[in-house]
């Protein structure tokens, strides 16, 4: 909390100019506050929300940690001697959360004027020594349909935001592959899937690797381990507090994928036809693929130009003779 008080004032919003805090509200609650207050500081931020919400604006509240606040709801069920459930948390622990995560949603706001205000409500879990099968992290995963699992390796890698992509899943990807289709690319779900199976290769051949190095493994393998590596470094990866970096539209990450896409297509067919591995990696256009990321939204035409030089150069290497 010091931390958001020091820095949200000094942040700027790309918006209107102004600081980060003008649009910015702070519900507080410490552990040596009554458990009643503590338990009602959720609901707080959520009717807070809720205000804001009806005067037509798009509201985000962050709850940090619905952990913390089921031990204050533990507490008070405690001592007011009711039955207990799961781990001792009240039997009614996952109604409580369905009550806070269903005020989230789009409405049209009652009134004269045609207005149209939603919440996003994001939820904080910090089960005790990062055990997901307890109550609450449970109950949480029963009610929302999207899922951000963080992980300390990522953060002592220094890769930022530190969501592990293995066990992270979103359950509306079926229902918004219509509208990527339709209002960013016809390919934009085949991608996205390009991108998941990659990683899922990594995972399994970082076992080998461990085990033998890399050195072990065919062109193809390695190609897919560092295709990975730019999908992580160059594409997950993210500086927040870069004026570029901080924030990237719909189209241009559709743009960035292909990219990533097209290099480890050509790539492939280059090995195919004899070209050697490292030679593709020490490319000119490697360079470029790794800082594509912070080309401005107003120069999106040169993520083109990349995906045109990839493909000319990775096809250089093989002399333009592909029945070799």
């Amino acid at each position: 909390m010091t931390d958001v008080l020091n820095e949200f004032p000094e942040l700027r919003d790309p918006k209107t100019g102004e600081p980060l805090m003008k649009r910015t509200v702070l519900i507080a609650n410490t552990s040596d506050m009554p458990v009643a207050a503590r338990e009602a500081s959720i609901y707080t931020g959520i009717t807070i929300a809720e205000y804001f919400r009806d005067m037509g604006y798009n509201v985000a509240i962050m709850a940090d940690s619905t952990s913390r606040w089921a031990e204050a709801l533990r507490e008070m069920s405690g001592r007011l001697e009711e039955m207990p459930g799961e781990e001792g948390y009240p039997a009614y622990l996952s109604s409580r959360l369905a009550e806070y995560y269903e005020r989230a949603g789009v409405v049209k706001v009652l009134g004269k004027e045609d207005r149209e205000g939603s919440i996003t409500a994001i939820g904080a879990v910090s089960p005790a020594g990062g055990d997901l099968s307890e109550p609450v992290s449970q109950a949480t995963l029963r009610i929302v349909k999207v899922f951000w699992g963080l992980s300390a390796q990522l953060a002592y890698r220094r890769h930022f935001p530190a969501i592990d992509w293995m066990i992270s899943y979103s359950l509306y990807a079926d229902n918004m592959k219509e509208w990527f289709n339709e209002n960013i690319a016809p390919d934009y779900s085949q991608l996205r899937q390009f991108i998941n199976m990659i990683l899922q290769e990594e995972a399994e051949l970082e076992e080998i690797v461990r085990l033998i190095g890399m050195d072990a493994l065919s062109d193809n393998d390695r190609l897919t381990m560092e295709t990975a590596k730019i999908i992580r470094e160059d594409y997950l990866h993210q500086n927040a507090f870069h004026e570029v970096d901080t924030y990237t539209s719909l189209t241009k990450q559709y743009k960035l994928i292909k990219i990533i896409r097209e290099f480890d297509k050509e790539a492939r067919k280059a090995l195919n036809n004899y070209a050697d591995l490292d030679e593709i990696l020490n490319l000119p256009c490697m360079e470029k693929i790794g800082r594509a990321k912070y080309v401005t939204e107003d120069n999106l035409s040169a993520l083109d130009n990349i995906l045109n030089e990839i493909a000319s150069q990775i096809r250089a290497l093989t002399h333009g003779d592909e029945n070799l």
